[in-house]
């Protein structure tokens, strides 16, 4: 063993020792058996875990599907077809049999679902893609093997979750739901109260338990064995509870998270480890550590901040939020992304915007047919916790009577997620163009599946492969964008960035590569009017020597001034000599 895996190994049991006591001698006796039945993988790393062309898709294994056919297998053949080379990482959302919750109320973290395909399916689609898959690691199904084992009084599994006396005033723990947080159970010593953070299916699993954290390193490392290049900590930021407090954000928690990292660095030094907290900024980034937790965070304020100056026709706020970004730590970054399975965050919000503000854009998205899910609080009231709507339908604005100025509002909103600091994550009903599915929230009763459509595949490629559709025009020019971006070194994720402010209606951000021989200033006017700036003031160096827009080809030498049409986008560096 080298001297860096002997420091990990102590880092290791001193973690055990943090979280577990006297009983971490054990637990290293138990984790030197479980990492030498798991071949070391060690491929080679590049300066960075990333770069330009890094990106992530984000997916249902079953968004597209055929008649008599694995959805997985659909999905490879899509994105094979349509996406290699444009696409670098795919997150397959959990594709394990589940019980609700659309995958997220696992029965069985190690098998695939039988009714999307199987572990063959996804090991074809690592052939070409890097995957990123979710341990979810806060609950699992009350339907699962381990539920039913605690019920029954079988060990170990019947010390795996948290009881609660319902007398006990838990009204300090932080819900993001608005049901009970203990859930009666019968068991085979009568009735039991088990902690549900999320839903009464979603049974909250004891992780001061030492055994159920061995089987989440067991899990993990499966899942590396598996082919998984990232993995994402759902709901990490509940994970450990302690009555009398929050239960979230404990140091507990935080513990955890830098145990998977230095399970990881010990065994796949590759695979990226990514933290999901829908929270505010400060508490979202606290997951960094100090260069020892995740790898990546979601940019959580970055959906309804984008979605706010797209609809108010102003970046003054997004700007002033982009401008307070910290620089993240070293061998770090930030996922930024605007839309995923789940609805757009208002938490995030909290600090960024006034409540009017915040109460006029919920308003704006309920008047595009969007739908408001809530929480609840200490004091027994609920508040706005998400945005249920589709990020396409969210662009729209009363009273439009076409789609263009839709379409081209959604386009210049994911232009700005590509050119930030960070690795740009897209989610597949963003890339597709996909309406709000207000059907199926009628047809399964919850706000979430209106942005969970799944295609018809014959359905889709008909819409797809006209660029006159709405769905054809944004995969197209989403697809362009994406390739443009993937050959630019300055959107390298870790490339300095500086925010400008050339007019209250334009976003811009000039990116430098790390190199430093190109610049980028990224424009973008977020209004539905013209905008006409001066280079010399926005960007001296690109004024005098020359540049060229990399979207529309167009080269500014001897005039000054650059023109900005409605919602229009424009990506400018040097001219070549």
């Amino acid at each position: 063993m080298d001297q860096l895996s002997r420091d990990l190994m102590n880092r290791i049991e001193s973690r055990f020792a943090r979280l577990y006591g006297d009983a971490h001698g054990q637990c290293m006796e138990r984790f030197r058996l479980l990492i030498g039945y798991y071949e070391r993988k060690s491929p080679a790393i590049g300066p960075t875990r990333w770069d330009q062309a890094t990106n992530l898709l984000i997916t249902y294994a079953h968004t597209i599907h055929r008649p008599e056919e694995p959805p997985l297998e659909t999905l490879s053949r899509f994105l094979d077809a349509y996406l290699r080379g444009t696409i670098d990482h795919v997150h397959i959302l959990p594709f394990f049999p589940y019980s609700s919750d659309d995958g997220f109320s696992v029965i069985d973290y190690r098998h695939v679902d039988p009714s999307w395909g199987d572990w063959d399916d996804i090991a074809s689609l690592g052939e070409h893609f890097g995957l990123m898959f979710d341990l979810v690691v806060n609950h699992c199904s009350r339907h699962s093997a381990w539920f039913r084992e605690y019920a029954a009084g079988i060990a170990p599994a019947r010390h795996y979750f948290i009881e609660a006396d319902p007398e006990v005033d838990l009204s300090q723990v932080v819900r993001p739901r608005s049901h009970p947080l203990l859930t009666r159970i019968d068991t085979h010593i009568g009735e039991r109260w088990v902690w549900t953070t999320f839903s009464d299916d979603q049974i909250d699993l004891n992780f001061a338990n030492p055994d159920v954290v061995f089987e989440f390193l067991d899990i993990l490392l499966d899942y590396v064995r598996r082919g998984a290049t990232m993995i994402r900590l759902d709901a990490i930021a509940y994970l450990w509870k302690q009555i009398g407090t929050e239960c979230i954000h404990l140091p507990q928690t935080h513990e955890i998270v830098k145990l998977f990292r230095d399970v990881l660095e010990l065994m796949a030094p590759h695979v990226i480890l990514i933290t999901e907290t829908n929270v505010p900024h400060d508490q979202n980034i606290s997951y960094f550590g100090k260069s020892d937790e995740a790898h990546v965070v979601y940019n959580f304020p970055l959906p309804p901040l984008l979605l706010h100056a797209m609809q108010r026709g102003s970046a003054e706020h997004l700007t002033d939020w982009a401008e307070s970004l910290q620089t993240p730590p070293v061998g770090c970054t930030f996922l930024n992304f605007t839309a995923s399975h789940d609805g757009i965050g208002v938490r995030p919000l909290e600090g960024l915007l006034d409540s009017s503000e915040i109460d006029w854009l919920i308003e704006r998205v309920k008047s595009q047919g969007g739908l408001v899910s809530v929480k609840s609080n200490a004091d027994g009231s609920v508040s706005p916790y998400e945005l249920n709507i589709t990020y396409l339908d969210a662009m729209g604005q009363p009273g439009e009577r076409s789609g263009k100025a839709k379409v081209e509002r959604f386009l210049c909103s994911q232009a700005i997620a590509m050119v930030l600091r960070g690795i740009p994550g897209m989610y597949i009903h963003s890339l597709l163009g996909t309406p709000n599915d207000t059907a199926a929230v009628h047809q399964l009763g919850y706000h979430r599946a209106i942005n969970r459509h799944t295609w018809d595949e014959t359905e889709l490629l008909a819409q797809l492969d006209r660029r006159t559709t709405t769905q054809g025009r944004i995969f197209h020019e989403y697809r362009r964008m994406l390739a443009l971006r993937s050959a630019q070194p300055a959107f390298h994720p870790d490339a300095p960035q500086t925010i400008l402010r050339p007019h209250p209606a334009v976003f811009a951000v000039r990116r430098t590569s790390i190199d430093r021989r190109q610049i980028i200033v990224a424009l973008n006017n977020v209004s539905d009017h013209p905008v006409t700036l001066d280079l010399r003031q926005t960007a001296p160096k690109l004024a005098q020597q020359g540049c060229v827009d990399l979207l529309s080809a167009e080269q500014f030498k001897g005039d000054a001034l650059v023109t900005l049409e409605p919602r229009q986008v424009r990506w400018l560096t040097g001219l070549t000599r």
